[in-house]
């Protein structure tokens, strides 16, 4: 679990630092060049896309795992416009919140 752990850290270190270079030399806006590249109709375009539709599942899966719920649709939300960084940080909560037990990490408190 401390390997899984380490993995996230890491993943967040190095996409911040990386969105920190990206922002400072091109601004935030992404979507014209996201959507562009989409529309180009060519191997960018389709990554975004793939990119996209694995967004898609994450914010659908915190939202299930949340039941739903006004927060977990506004976590929903957070998972799809902040990607992985998000992931990783609500996967660290998560880990701490349920003592790593990956049953409870993935589905969360079920009842029958």
């Amino acid at each position: 679990m401390n390997a899984f752990k380490s993995f996230l850290v890491v993943l967040l270190l190095v996409v911040g630092a990386y969105t920190a270079v990206v922002i400072a030399n091109h601004g935030i806006n992404l979507f014209p060049d996201f959507f562009g590249d989409m529309s180009e109709l060519g191997w960018p375009g389709q990554f975004n896309l793939d990119f996209m539709f694995c967004l898609m599942l994450s914010a659908l899966w915190t939202a299930w795992r949340n039941r739903f719920s006004g927060s977990g649709l506004a976590l929903a939300l957070a998972a799809f416009f902040l990607g992985a960084p998000f992931l990783a940080a609500y996967l660290l909560v998560l880990l701490r919140q349920t003592d790593g037990d990956m049953v409870k990490v993935l589905v969360g408190e079920r009842i029958g």
